[in-house]
């Protein structure tokens, strides 16, 4: 493979403690813009893998770690928004397989901690825990070969960066020009008294069984956050031993069918559904798939494609996605039973109360709903608002109609 046709890397340090969205403006702005630039081709479509450590598991054991879903999913929402506003402002397009000028960007939490030491002899390896979030080492002997890898220009950056070069050492070959160093923002954390506990988030379930529907049409940042926040609540079985092979945990995604969206505006450049599930499936990927070579073998994700329904499985059978077809607004809902956790947005949330109405009706527990965060795509430099709302720009029917406003472009 061609090194310009590999994803690129961002290693982002630890997000702003608290969390607003004015702090994660100033702290993430400078080094996504600043990479993204770099990134974009004329020639073709480019990837970004942002990769955040965040010290956000909790939890003695590996197969007990637990996390607060809420923070967890409004950090990705929070750099999601950025990386919007950031495209706009640049001419990139977000959606996956975009062509020229587009980034398909992919934000990634990394479990780390600056207080993590790595005695001299470390060696890392693939260690995955209970959640979907993997820790530095894992990554680092799991995510690979880069393009370029970008490090942030600040004391906690390069702290972040260091470490993931120790851990990467016989993992990776790289070279001194795939590293490059970008603008850092300014990050404050506000430091607690040592004479009192931390006290955690509240921490949150997780579920053997986690569903989410939408149209999925030209996969933009939208769909990965409602996606990543899907995932962030699969309880993910221990790895099988000897002949014991655990029961997979299940992620659901009702991919809306072709016959439902004959309405929407310039329907004929709406993408076939099976291209739209395998999108999904693909971008899964890049958040649950672990191989010890990496992506350098070339293999990609394999998918069982059944007429309405594409299965791919991850972490030795660990982990099972299945994205069904559905021609209303219940789709599998209300016909899997196990099904236990809901993701929704806020356009979808009447849509979750019906859900589970019915599942009421048929004598069926409620699922357990979730919302996530809005994309905040807006400009927080235009003081006076004249600029539009960049969240326009990143919707499945604009991109529809900016392909048919540049003609031939259908997929």
């Amino acid at each position: 493979m061609n090194r310009e046709d590999l994803p690129s890397l961002l290693l982002l340090p630890y997000p702003p403690n608290p969390l607003s969205c004015d702090a994660l403006e100033a702290a993430y702005r400078p080094p996504l813009r600043s990479a993204l630039g770099k990134v974009k081709r004329a020639s073709a479509a480019s990837k970004l893998i942002v990769a955040v450590a965040w010290p956000g598991l909790h939890g003695q054991f590996l197969y007990s770690k637990t996390l607060s879903w809420t923070d967890a999913q409004a950090l990705v929402a929070g750099i999601y928004g950025i990386l919007s506003v950031v495209c706009a402002q640049l001419g990139i397009g977000t959606e996956v397989d975009g062509g020229p000028n587009s980034v398909d960007t992919t934000v990634v939490l990394i479990d780390d901690d600056r207080a993590k030491r790595y005695a001299d002899d470390f060696r890392p390896s693939i260690t995955p825990n209970n959640t979907a979030i993997i820790d530095m080492p894992t990554f680092a002997s799991a995510f690979f070969p880069w393009n370029r890898i970008f490090s942030v220009r600040t004391e906690l950056g390069f702290q972040v960066f260091q470490t993931y070069l120790r851990l990467a050492e016989g993992r990776q070959t790289l070279l001194q020009k795939q590293l490059v160093h970008v603008e850092g923002g300014l990050t404050l954390s506000m430091a607690k008294s040592s004479t009192v506990p931390a006290a955690l988030p509240p921490q949150s379930p997780s579920y053997p069984v986690v569903c989410l529907g939408g149209t999925f049409d030209y996969l933009h940042p939208g769909h990965k956050l409602l996606l990543t926040a899907g995932a962030l609540l699969l309880r993910i079985p221990r790895m099988g031993a000897g002949d014991y092979t655990p029961t997979p945990c299940r992620y659901i995604i009702g991919v809306t069918g072709d016959e439902m969206l004959r309405n929407k505006k310039f329907a004929e450049y709406v993408q076939p559904w099976e291209v739209r599930a395998r999108n999904v499936i693909y971008f899964l990927a890049q958040l649950l798939e672990l191989r010890p070579r990496g992506w350098k073998d070339g293999a990609r994700t394999h998918i069982d494609e059944q007429p309405g329904k594409f299965t791919a499985t991850f972490r030795e059978r660990t982990i099972e996605i299945q994205c069904v077809i559905f021609q209303d607004i219940y789709g599998p809902t209300v016909a899997i039973r196990e099904i236990e956790a809901l993701i929704v947005s806020g356009e979808t949330r009447a849509g979750g109360r019906a859900v589970n109405e019915k599942r009421i009706s048929q004598g069926w527990l409620p699922l357990v709903v979730y919302e996530v965060d809005v994309l905040d795509a807006k400009d927080k430099s235009d003081e006076d608002g004249s600029t539009e709302n960049f969240a326009t720009k990143i919707s499945s029917s604009t991109i529809r109609q900016q392909r048919a406003a540049r003609g031939g472009m259908k997929i």
